[in-house]
């Protein structure tokens, strides 16, 4: 057959077969790793996708004897409840203002403390500290509650040391203005140490080249922190940052609920413990799951808000 004649005939349209064939060798060559994902595939299913054919309840008067499908339609008339009620605005004000106050002082603490076991050189006393440090996240949240509750107390430890600078030897958790530092405290002191791994981590992703470089020009500790160190991972600290402000209204329920009580309801009760208490403990269903959507579209949007505008900045983002 002559050259003119080959280069007459169509092209075969396999590419199409080859690309689907290639796939699925790739995928009986790999099962053993797509069946790893069958149980995360099955936990998102049922935990996590199922559940959104419940959020019509906020949309609805739910009753248990109907069922969600077969309950009257409300349209928003809980979202109007909720947003003219008497709480609404000391729930805005609580759950916003311990936010901030967490991110505040909780999210640079596991960096400064990543640096400070990057420049540890003794390997002992490096994995003591991280030790030491890693512990109260294991720790139980009903555990810290009661020992916050027994240092807190009147003859507790930290309320011992406060009465020595003319401090009152009264519980301080019933006293509103002390609720908002001892539960952002407490959470410094126990998560921070776990959330330092992965700034750890991003701190060995570090040519060590750079350091010798800032060596040989003379730079000190410092310098190196601020020019080597922090420059590497910065990436990492905005990527955190972003999912820190996507979660920024989810403030810990069960430790707030835990250290809650009468006397300082005006400075923690939050979005929700109010859900925990009018869902679970009144019954109203539809109200509960109108205030938790209301909380999901407000942390959604700061996530979409933060990343925008943080891509802008620094280049740096999520999507």
């Amino acid at each position: 057959m002559s050259n003119s004649t080959l280069n007459t005939l169509p092209e075969r349209p396999a590419s199409r077969r080859t690309r689907r064939g290639i796939d699925w060798k790739s995928f009986t060559r790999n099962y053993d790793l797509y069946l790893m994902l069958v149980p995360v595939l099955i936990y998102y299913i049922i935990f996590q996708l199922q559940p959104i054919y419940g959020l019509q309840i906020a949309f609805k008067d739910f009753s248990a004897s109907l069922g969600i499908w077969d309950s009257p339609w409300a349209g928003f008339t809980h979202f109007e409840r909720f947003f003219s009620s008497y709480y609404f605005g000391r729930l805005i004000g609580n759950t916003i203002e311990i936010s901030l106050y967490a991110l505040a002082v909780g999210f640079p603490m596991p960096i400064m403390l990543a640096l400070l076991l990057n420049e540890i050189q003794l390997m002992k006393l490096k994995k003591f500290v991280q030790n030491v440090t890693y512990f109260p996240h294991f720790v139980s949240v009903i555990v810290v509650a009661g020992m916050i509750n027994v240092f807190t107390s009147p003859d507790g430890f930290v309320t011992t040391i406060m009465s020595w600078f003319g401090g009152e030897k009264a519980s301080l958790l019933t006293n509103p203005d002390y609720f908002k530092t001892i539960y952002v405290i407490s959470n410094v002191w126990q998560h921070t140490g776990w959330s330092a791994i992965i700034y750890i981590a991003a701190l060995a992703g570090i040519n060590p080249e750079l350091y010798e470089a800032a060596t040989m020009d003379g730079a000190s500790r410092w310098k190196k922190i601020i020019y080597v160190s922090i420059p590497g991972i910065f990436s990492t600290i905005v990527v955190l940052f972003i999912l820190q402000i996507g979660s920024l209204l989810d403030v810990g329920f069960q430790k707030i609920l835990l250290l809650q009580n009468p006397l300082n309801l005006e400075a923690s009760d939050v979005i929700s413990t109010y859900v925990y208490r009018t869902g679970i403990l009144q019954g109203n269903y539809s109200l509960s799951t109108a205030v938790g959507l209301f909380n999901t579209l407000i942390n959604v949007t700061l996530l979409v808000i933060a990343n925008t505008v943080i891509k802008r900045l620094t280049n740096n983002s999520l999507w």
